[in-house]
């Protein structure tokens, strides 16, 4: 009897254990010990052993996190650190200055947020003191900024570009490389993931620079950035023939100003490609000084007006000219002292002759075989008969006064050169903006298989030279 009895409660225990094992923890159980569930003291402390970059990661995990995050006690020690308190005292008869610890009473004074918001405010003024001085050094013939790869490079000055399609999705892209020229950048971008052109509305160019510059390591695409609006680009008619630039057997270069160039693979509406290529004058500023939604703005030109020459701000003016693509450059030159009569003002526009159709010594050859270079992740080609064109056009007292660089090509005109020394046929190369034309003739010589420009002629807006030098032309 005894036997039995002990046999049934092994069996009954062996069914109870069994039965546990089996049994799973209910859905809605939760750990005891759970982060969100700790005191807030404690996460307070916990938070102040983060560094900045991780500390603003952790306020976007939910609103709690973000008002524990921003406490005063916490950036005040940041801020502390970074941008110690100084006083002035006498020493030795000798004015030294020296550090002073902020006191306690400055974190019960302010309102929640407060230091976080003020070391960041701190930080971004500090930046733009470093983009200031790094432009400060400018070329004597350019009066350009002659440090700019530097200055890109100390600053942590990168460039997106924001796709945005016509159900307010964004898409960001991240820059692939960068092209250096004498006058300007080009920036590109390529991948797999481009959305189709047919559902895009807009295209934003940003200058992004980061939010806390660590010279020491490369610049983080997760940590936390600004950004500047450089230019904003309409693609709803793109495809139309007025900014086609040019195409080979794989795509077709189509483009907008500022500077805009985009690739489609041919027989189709999708992107291959994005190249900008932006002039060095304000660039720095233009990329780092603006805001998400405001271009930064150029500042204004202050006229001095001149009631003794007859003719100021009709003289003086001096091009610098380059015509390149990637690392080839087919002609760069200076002209000085262009200038344009009164009786040459027609059309809203004066006249500025660089190179006279009927001045041999003065017509130049273009070096190598003109082509725009692109390329993605699979493919690279040339683009025949297109190339960027850089302009900086100086005034008198030799400041920068009309900048661009764009994409252009040449295109095959129906007259034939009557030229004794130039036989062959005639390209031309147009461009314009709100400021300005430029207007080139160039011949092809089969002999010596190379490009002539015979005739340049820059147009410059008659508003401009108004408004630029206070006169009424």
């Amino acid at each position: 009897m005894s036997q039995s009895v002990g046999a049934g409660s092994r069996k009954y225990s062996e069914t109870v254990n069994a039965v546990s094992l089996c049994r799973t923890p209910s859905i809605n159980s939760k750990p005891t010990v759970c982060i969100e569930n700790m005191p807030s003291e404690m996460l307070i402390k916990v938070f102040s052993y983060l560094d900045v970059v991780s500390l603003l990661h952790v306020a976007c995990v939910n609103k709690r996190f973000y008002q524990l995050a921003s406490d005063n006690g916490i950036w005040l020690k940041i801020y502390s650190s970074c941008f110690p308190a100084k006083r002035r005292i006498w020493k030795n008869e000798f004015l030294q200055t020296e550090s002073v610890p902020l006191s306690c009473t400055v974190v019960e004074d302010r309102k929640p947020g407060y230091w976080k918001e003020k070391y960041i405010l701190k930080q971004i003024a500090t930046v733009k003191t470093r983009v200031m001085q790094l432009v400060k050094p400018v070329d004597p013939c350019t009066d350009l900024p002659c440090k700019n790869q530097k200055a890109i490079k100390a600053s942590g000055l990168s460039w997106i570009i924001v796709l945005k399609d016509k159900n307010e999705k964004e898409h960001v892209m991240e820059m692939a490389h960068l092209s250096f020229k004498d006058m300007s950048v080009s920036i590109y971008w390529y991948g797999t993931s481009w959305p189709c052109l047919d559902v895009l509305s807009t295209l934003k160019l940003f200058g992004v620079i980061p939010l806390l510059p660590d010279q020491s390591t490369a610049p983080s695409k997760n940590g936390p950035r600004r950004r500047s609006l450089i230019a904003e680009y309409y693609l709803s008619h793109l495809t139309e023939s007025s900014v086609a630039v040019g195409s080979d057997k794989l795509v077709q270069l189509f483009s907008l100003n500022p500077g805009l160039l985009v690739g489609l693979w041919k027989g189709s509406n999708e992107i291959a490609f994005v190249t900008v290529s932006l002039h060095y004058h304000q660039l720095l500023e233009r990329s780092a000084l603006g805001s998400a939604t405001v271009q930064y703005v150029l500042p204004t030109n202050k006229p001095v007006l001149d009631d003794v020459d007859p003719e100021y701000g009709l003289h003086d003016y001096d091009l610098h000219l380059d015509m390149h693509s990637g690392k080839h450059t087919y002609m760069c030159g200076t002209f000085k002292n262009l200038f344009c009569r009164k009786g040459d003002i027609e059309n809203g526009y004066l006249k500025l002759t660089v190179v006279n159709l009927k001045d041999n010594a003065k017509h130049i050859p273009l070096v190598g075989t003109v082509g725009l270079s692109w390329e993605t992740t699979a493919f690279k080609g040339i683009v025949k008969d297109c190339y960027m064109m850089d302009v900086t056009v100086l005034d008198e007292t030799h400041k920068p006064f009309w900048c661009f660089s764009a994409p252009v090509c040449m295109k095959l005109s129906s007259q034939v050169s009557n030229l004794y020394d130039y036989m062959g046929h005639i390209y031309t190369t147009d461009y314009a903006d709100s400021e300005g034309k430029v207007c080139a003739e160039l011949v092809w010589l089969e002999e010596t298989k190379e490009y002539f420009i015979v005739s340049l002629v820059l147009y410059i807006s008659t508003e401009k030279v108004n408004n630029w030098y206070g006169t009424n032309y």
